[in-house]
């Protein structure tokens, strides 16, 4: 997964499954060799069989890459292909980057020599490359790992190990729904619901267009996993800590600045992934809201970077979400509401005493915690744009990103330049405002 400026940061025609994959080009890919001396060629050559089979719409030819002795893997791999041929694929390829010394069945790897023999198993690490036409700006790259078995007519895929990179279509059948600027996809989940998911996100497309109308594609991609747990594979994080998303409506993953930090320019395209669980609890409204809110840090990857604060990364996507419905701050702020009337020992509240810092958005804080950290973020974009106008707010959030002396975040000095204050001037600002608006 790449950056994840959250839920909470870190494309509309669509081409059929038939058209899309008509587009791939011949794969060429780059064979490196590997550090044991294991030749890759032979499976690269298996994994290219497979994506040309895919290109082809060649069931049997994708499932000849796949052990005949191994039914469950096949199985999936069935449903895999059937899942990938619904999406509009116009990038689909393998680089394998790195081959275990062969070793029997039984053994551990690397516990042979370098011959093999029919029954010998090896990983191989692989990167997929993948794009969806007109929707990703950028190609995606997964880590693959997957476990090769000889076989008397060469090497077949026997499995995958679980530290690869999970990804929707693996998860079980998958429903695709396409919008007027969205591309759903979904597994466990009713056609109707993804429907009006699209729906959701075709209205929050355009109303973040009329504020960032350039630098993205105006498309959203949103995965519906059928379960937190399930999300949480996607997310990259451990299944036991998969709680860490309960109350969490979506996320939307990329990288920041738009480049990969691998470098190559292949940054992960934007996701935004549902929670089946808390989005599913949220009122139309509220369900509009966070759609605008993942749909602004889709439009606004380009201009942020790890020198963005998540103060204004996330408030400003709250402020773009509640735009259209302007709640009144104490509903939308409930929890700093409550800091604010009621501070322990009298004063000033905690949570006002500063903006919030990057760790007050972690995913795993206290709930009441993190609602009063997005509610700082909003209410201090709510302020710029009320006092200095929406064109410094969009102006600040360009020049946040952008680096400064030494190449380190300089937020003061981007509130300098753009507004005229420090960072000190700003928050007891903000503090004020807050206090203000927020007071009964």
């Amino acid at each position: 997964m790449g950056e994840r400026r959250h839920g909470i940061l870190r494309y509309a025609r669509a081409l059929s499954g038939t058209a899309a994959l008509a587009l791939l080009c011949a794969l060429g890919a780059f064979v490196m060799a590997d550090r044991d001396g294991q030749d890759p060629a032979p499976f690269q050559r298996v994994l290219d069989r497979q994506a040309a089979a895919l290109r082809a719409g060649d069931e049997r030819g994708f499932l000849d890459a796949v052990d005949p002795q191994a039914p469950r893997h096949r199985g999936a791999q069935r449903q895999v292909f059937h899942n990938l041929r619904r999406l509009p694929l116009s990038t689909w390829a393998y680089e394998v980057r790195e081959v275990a010394a062969p070793h029997r069945d039984g053994e551990s790897a690397g516990s042979a020599g370098s011959g093999t023999a029919q029954g010998d198993t090896v990983t191989v690490e692989a990167a997929l490359r993948y794009r969806l036409a007109d929707y990703d700006q950028v190609t995606t790259t997964a880590a693959e790992r997957f476990r090769f078995v000889r076989r008397a007519g060469g090497w077949r895929i026997a499995g995958e190990a679980s530290d690869s990179d999970s990804q929707l279509w693996e998860q079980g059948a998958m429903t695709v729904v396409r919008g007027a600027h969205s591309l759903v996809l979904g597994v466990g989940r009713d056609r109707a619901e993804l429907r009006a998911l699209a729906d959701a996100a075709d209205r929050a497309v355009p109303a973040v267009a009329g504020t960032w109308p350039d630098g993205w594609s105006r498309r959203t991609v949103l995965e519906a996993p059928a379960s937190v747990r399930q999300m949480a594979r996607l997310l990259g994080t451990p299944v036991g800590d998969s709680g860490t998303y309960t109350g969490i409506a979506a996320v939307t993953t990329g990288e920041a600045g738009g480049t990969s930090r691998t470098g190559g320019g292949n940054a992960p395209a934007d996701r935004i992934v549902v929670n089946p669980q808390a989005y599913g609890l949220l009122s139309e409204e509220g369900r509009q809201v966070v759609l605008t809110h993942e749909t602004t840090h889709v439009a606004t990857r380009r201009q942020t970077t790890s020198a963005t604060p998540l103060w204004l990364s996330e408030g400003i996507a709250d402020w773009a979400g509640y735009r259209r419905f302007r709640p009144a701050p104490r509903e939308a702020a409930p929890e700093l509401a409550r800091a604010l009337a009621d501070p322990p020992g009298g004063g000033t509240a905690p949570a006002l005493r500063a903006l919030p810092t990057d760790a007050d958005f972690g995913f795993g804080n206290d709930p009441a915690g993190l609602a009063r950290a997005y509610e700082g973020g909003w209410l201090a974009c709510r302020l710029i744009a009320e006092e200095w106008g929406t064109e410094k707010l969009l102006a600040l959030y360009a020049r946040a990103g952008r680096a400064h002396g030494g190449g380190r975040p300089d937020p003061d000095a981007a509130l300098r330049s753009v507004l005229g204050v420090g960072k000190a001037q700003f928050t007891e600002r903000w503090r004020a405002y807050a206090t203000r608006v927020l007071e009964p």
